[in-house]
């Protein structure tokens, strides 16, 4: 594998092309691998598939004299810039402390990316190239492209549009928008009209938007009007989610000083096998050999023997923010693509027999989508799942199930394993539909005796049912019967497998008490925790939005842990059996009164001698009993009647 395999990123390896000129220069705050799980490397190949001279520019250095935004020259048609991995999130712990590493830098290492990389590199090329168009994209520049709480610097900020004089931003997943606008520029179509591409977003003078008979206009609040009023900013991101979650959104307007912000109405969601060609263009599958002697890439040697299956994520997790950039459809790879795919890792240097994941953002919504499509084209709810499982969705498993056997039989193939997060609500499903039933169970047999690595990820969240409505997730009662179910299949197969459950704390609305009741009813269950997260609100998610407003949807007041110590004292709960942190524990479970709390999770018997408080399940069986009370009251009625 040698650096000409790669696509060029200097002045050495356009001169080794005979290149005299590039079309488009794509510029990455990540370092490049060329594998489709890093966005710079599939638009890039994209670009170059489309007929076009690429180059990348990855991780320029912005504190010199700038001659890295110089070494390639001037594109013919534009510069592409994309943060990677949000900057601030990769760069900043929950505590807004500075983090000492880079997942997406060779050998780990931090410091070779700006804070809001997006806006430092776009105010840099109109500096340097005021003529050449520049095209923002990825996470960090999808999650902005509407007036939005900023965390680290706690105030509200414009759309980056507004922030970077951008010529245009493409959010979500970015081929078909950058297709078209390729396809567009072909035709002799200039720069600056480039106002209709759906899934775009641009700059027009305040007054003079464009008009479009194909979409209908969403005014929001103007950018002014929302940093006057929480409450306002709160009702102005509503209303975007809502399009969000759309298949026929609206177009969304909203000014801000002497310009509007146009965000177009995305692609309609990818039909089953659509996504296949951005995975089957000619990566090299590796960092670019320059990082040789710099140590290898953490993120590429997470995911390298790794194949997704899948994006998008109907979820709906309010602090989640997939929806605002994968959406909540389901883009499904087809079988064929997958197992080509399969083919390919296991002839890549260094595989030794082991798939380490085959999945998506939720490992098993493989292929699911509405059953009746006119209904989900009526259909605005950010979640599928939440408060209960819509009856339009087809949850079966079978064409995952016969995936997973599928790729265990190939030969090379020693083990397949899912590292992807999987939702057991999907699982567990209430249904009278015994064929539904049969494939759940017949999933779930099949995932947990074969494709668990001994350690099997799922995400309860929290414990209380108030914080669980908040987040979009269902009881914490339905994990202890997915737990029942694992321990009782892996014991059937001889196993000895464990649970990683996630959890969060510090969410909008969750309090000291909630978190009490998390530490005891996860030391019952056997967990001493490891994957915990403390709450970061990021853009673009209902969370960040409760959060800044300190207001439930109806202007309610909310409770929000905001200060550094509520902060750390909520994610201290997590681990109660740490010497330290049990005095402190002690005294704030008698300051809230809940001594019953206190001497069971901190007695080193309790649980062994049966002596237990599942405050979840207490409530389950409350809930259970009130929807009994409520269909005999109902068929009372109906007898009275008759």
């Amino acid at each position: 594998m040698e650096a000409h395999d790669f696509l060029p990123i200097s002045k050495e390896d356009l001169d080794a092309r005979g290149w005299d000129f590039v079309d488009v220069i794509v510029i990455s705050a990540d370092a490049y691998v060329d594998h489709p799980s890093f966005g710079h490397a599939v638009m890039s190949r994209l670009i170059e598939n489309e007929g076009y001279r690429v180059a990348i520019l990855p991780q320029p250095n912005w504190r010199d004299d700038l001659r890295d935004f110089k070494k390639l020259g001037k594109p013919r048609l534009f510069f592409a810039i994309s943060s990677g991995m949000d900057s601030m999130v990769n760069h900043y712990t929950a505590a807004k402390r500075l983090r000492s590493d880079d997942a997406f830098t060779p050998g780990g290492k931090a410091g070779f990316r700006p804070d809001r990389a997006t806006t430092v590199y776009t105010k840099i090329l109109k500096k340097l190239y005021p003529d050449v168009p520049v095209v923002i994209g990825g996470l960090e520049s999808s999650l902005r492209r509407i007036s939005h709480y900023d965390y680290w610097d706690d105030k509200l900020f414009p759309s980056i549009l507004a922030t970077t004089q951008a010529d245009l931003l493409l959010y979500g997943m970015g081929e078909k928008p950058m297709k078209a606008l390729l396809h567009l520029l072909k035709k002799g179509v200039p720069f600056s009209n480039m106002n209709s591409i759906p899934q775009t977003a641009y700059l027009a003078p305040k007054g003079r938007v464009p008009k479009n008979r194909d979409m209908q206009d969403l005014v929001l609040p103007s950018y002014e009007e929302c940093l006057k009023n929480k409450r306002t900013q709160f009702d102005a991101y509503r209303k975007t989610e809502i399009e969000t979650n759309r298949i026929h959104a609206r177009r969304i307007l909203q000014d801000t000083g002497e310009q509007t912000i146009v965000i177009n109405p995305p692609y309609p969601p990818l039909e089953y096998g659509e996504l296949d060609e951005s995975y089957e263009y000619p990566y090299m599958r590796a960092p670019h050999p320059r990082y040789k002697k710099r140590g290898p890439v953490p993120a590429f040697e997470m995911i390298k023997f790794s194949i997704n299956t899948h994006r998008g994520c109907f979820g709906g997790c309010s602090f989640c923010a997939i929806n605002a950039h994968q959406g909540k459809f389901i883009a499904s790879r087809s079988r064929e693509s997958i197992l080509r795919e399969v083919e390919i890792v296991t002839n890549m240097p260094g595989f030794a027999g082991t798939i380490s994941d085959l999945g998506g953002p939720s490992a098993n919504m493989y292929k699911m989508r509405g059953k009746d499509r006119s209904r989900c084209e009526k259909c605005a709810r950010p979640s599928c799942v939440f408060p209960r499982i819509c009856d339009n969705m087809n949850t079966r498993h079978h064409d995952l199930t016969e995936l997973y056997k599928e790729v265990a039989k190939n030969p090379k193939v020693k083990h397949l394993f899912i590292g992807s997060g999987v939702r057991y609500d999907l699982i567990l499903q209430e249904t009278t539909d015994k064929s539904l039933q049969q494939d759940h169970m017949e999933y779930a047999k099949q995932l947990i005796h074969n494709h668990v690595s001994g350690r099997l990820k799922v995400a309860p969240e929290h414990t209380s049912d108030a914080v669980l409505s908040l987040i979009r997730k269902p009881s914490f009662s339905l994990f202890y019967k997915f737990k029942e179910l694992f321990d009782k299949e892996s014991a059937a197969v001889g196993k000895r497998q464990q649970l990683i459950p996630y959890f969060i704390s510090s969410h909008p609305g969750c309090t000291e008490k909630d978190m009490a009741e998390l530490a005891l009813e996860t030391k019952q269950l056997g967990f001493k925790l490891e994957q915990v997260q403390d709450f970061t609100p990021t853009p673009m998610t209902i969370a960040t939005e409760l959060y800044y407003a300190e207001m439930y949807p109806d202007g309610k007041p909310l409770y929000v842990a905001k200060t550094p110590e509520q902060k750390a004292n909520q994610k201290r709960f997590f681990f109660w059996y740490i010497p330290e942190n049990r005095v402190w524990i002690r005294k704030t479970l008698e300051r809230l009164k809940l001594g019953k709390i206190s001497r069971l999770l901190l007695s080193h018997t309790s649980y062994k001698e049966g002596r237990t408080y599942e405050p979840s399940l207490e409530r389950a069986v409350e809930r259970e009993q009130v929807r009994r009370d409520r269909n005999i009251r109902r068929r009372g009625r109906r007898l009275g009647r008759s």
